[in-house]
């Protein structure tokens, strides 16, 4: 897929202020601190599309962005470590829930894992939850770049390995790099593939 336009539309926290269900929708998500806004910039090669921090947790709202005109992609808030009050967290939480839930246009959630890390337990109870829910996603392993090229599919099997445990079979996966765009024609495509798939509701 070949991006020609990548525009921020609107942040918002309430479902009924979301853009009109009319377009295909992808969101992405992962613990704060995993590198989401610097993937989407690199996904839509604009950089500053999605604000980047060092701060975990800067996104607190449902971002949509309209790509090519004919889908959204969605940037939600992170989960887990981020530094907020637990009332905030628990609005997130709330708000989040009601995204994936409700929103009908919503084709695939992708869920974002630092490839350096063990699996983490917020990561793997999201997934689970996911599963629970039947909604459609895949896993997008980040920062592959920090590790040396011959660990990267080690770290991949360990994690899928742990997977095994709760899944008969393993999720979609991508192995990406914000720093050197791995990845990216891969996911790229995967979306273009879905969005043939969707019928307005």
């Amino acid at each position: 897929m070949n991006i020609s336009t990548a525009e921020f539309i609107c942040s918002n926290t309430k479902m009924e202020k979301l853009p009109e269900v009319r377009l295909p929708e992808f969101a992405f998500i992962g613990r704060s601190n995993v590198g989401k806004s610097s993937l989407i910039n690199m996904l839509t090669k604009r950089k500053g599309l999605a604000k980047t921090s060092n701060t975990p947790g800067k996104t607190q709202t449902i971002n949509h962005f309209i790509i090519n005109n004919n889908w959204y992609l969605v940037d939600l808030p992170g989960y887990g470590f981020a530094k907020v009050a637990q009332t905030t967290r628990g609005t997130w939480e709330k708000m989040i829930s009601q995204y994936l839930q409700q929103r009908l246009n919503l084709m695939n959630v992708f869920v974002l894992v630092d490839i350096r890390l063990t699996p983490q337990k917020n990561d793997l109870n999201f997934i689970n939850r996911l599963g629970e829910l039947a909604i459609p996603f895949a896993i997008v392993f980040t920062k592959a770049d920090k590790l040396p090229k011959t660990k990267i599919q080690l770290q991949v099997d360990a994690y899928n390995k742990t997977l095994l445990e709760y899944w008969e079979e393993l999720p979609k996966q991508f192995v990406t790099s914000a720093e050197n765009a791995l990845g990216r024609e891969e996911l790229l495509d995967y979306i273009e593939t879905i969005s043939k798939q969707y019928k307005k509701p």
